[in-house]
């Protein structure tokens, strides 16, 4: 067995069960350096269908070897149109280019790149998966001979090996990403892991935050729908950055409302969760604020919000029928979160909370009062936002 079939045979063994990337990638460089090819910079791209991101990839360089996300918004920039990996997948063919006596006018700047770093030589080809997806590898050297048709033909034959041991890692990943996106981080790993029976369901002590944007009905009424999609979406934006960036997980939308949870692990964990939702609602805040400057700078209506904070137990699973479910939280400190921001309107405060939630940060919150909260027997005390 030559250097290439042992190769073949580590990809689609070991290589395959790795799920390591970065381990995969370098062992394929490294075998391929030690059968002789010239390897000075490797990049193994690979696509999937996601919302956010349009691709990810492995980079090795004798120095390391890294992993890298690729969004929507870069597939449209010079970074791509024009590169090895849009020569490739548009002509389904490889490509093979000399980096010496390079065109600064007419060659892609990522040759140019390579040829000042002192890259001699490139080869770019396609790796194709079982689902019919098409992927690709670039190859650079420095070797003053560059890619003979000897190495070329060992990186071909070596394709096989790297595909069965990257595509599993692809469908996962890609699959992940998709559940994180729609689901958040807490519930799609619980799907993930196989919570996904109809009618299963994990309790757990939670700081909920539900915010709604005010006047959508008017804003889509009298809007045209770019205008309303485009609110929504830097909406979206500032409380989904707020909440992720304290700790906290957006598990739905809903219309304009944002539900969101801030999960207690334990007891000396509550009350950092209740700080971090109260930082995540100063944070939407502040976002809101440079939003609607934004907004000003392009003659755009001013967005308002109302956010209602509160702290208890919760359920999440999954429920609906049989052929559709749906991943989404239920409980009694969810209807007082959600029933709380309803009153933000009406008592002039964009944030409120309820005791538990204020009382662990005092220098934020000043008492309300105490008002009669839907569904609760008694009046409840209120908290809102300093100014």
């Amino acid at each position: 067995m030559d250097a290439i079939d042992e190769l073949n045979h580590w990809m689609m063994s070991e290589g395959r069960c790795s799920n390591d990337p970065v381990k995969v990638v370098s062992h394929f460089c490294t075998t391929l350096i030690d059968a002789g090819v010239p390897l000075w910079r490797v990049n193994i791209g690979q696509r999937f269908a996601n919302p956010l991101l349009i691709a990810w990839g492995v980079v090795w360089t004798p120095e390391g070897t890294e992993s890298y996300d690729v969004t929507h918004a870069r597939m449209l920039t010079d970074g791509y149109v024009g590169s090895a990996f849009e020569y490739i997948l548009e002509n389904q063919r490889p490509l093979h280019k000399n980096l010496r006596g390079l065109d600064p006018q007419k060659d892609h700047s990522s040759y140019l790149e390579f040829a000042a770093a002192g890259g001699t030589d490139y080869y770019a080809t396609l790796l194709d998966y079982g689902d019919g997806s098409q992927h690709g590898c670039t190859f650079a050297t420095q070797s003053m001979q560059g890619f003979s048709s000897s190495h070329l033909a060992m990186i071909e034959a070596a394709k096989s090996g790297l595909s069965s041991a990257m595509e599993p890692m692809t469908m996962r990943k890609s699959s992940k990403s998709l559940l994180r996106t729609y689901l958040g981080d807490g519930p799609s790993e619980a799907v993930w892991n196989g919570t996904i029976q109809r009618g299963e369901r994990t309790t757990l002590d939670a700081v909920v935050m539900f915010s709604d944007l005010r006047g959508f009905t008017a804003l889509s009424d009298n809007s045209d729908e770019s205008d309303v999609f485009d609110a929504l979406d830097g909406y979206f934006d500032v409380v989904v950055q707020s909440v992720e960036e304290n700790g906290g997980d957006v598990l739905k939308f809903m219309g304009d409302g944002i539900l969101s949870i801030f999960p207690i692990r334990n007891t000396a964990d509550r009350p950092r969760q209740c700080q971090n939702a109260a930082s995540a609602a100063r944070q939407v805040l502040v976002g809101l604020s440079a939003l609607n400057e934004e907004r000003a700078d392009k003659n755009k209506k001013p967005l308002d919000l109302g956010i209602g904070i509160n702290v208890g137990k919760v359920s999440y699973g999954n429920i609906g029928s049989p052929g559709r479910l749906d991943f989404t939280v239920l409980g009694g400190a969810v209807n007082v979160a959600s029933r709380i921001e309803g009153l933000t309107k009406s008592l002039g405060h964009r944030v409120l909370a309820t005791l538990a939630v204020a009382e662990v940060s005092p220098e934020m919150f000043a008492t309300c009062g105490a008002h009669e909260v839907r569904g609760l027997a008694n009046p409840i005390d209120l908290f809102a936002f300093l100014d």
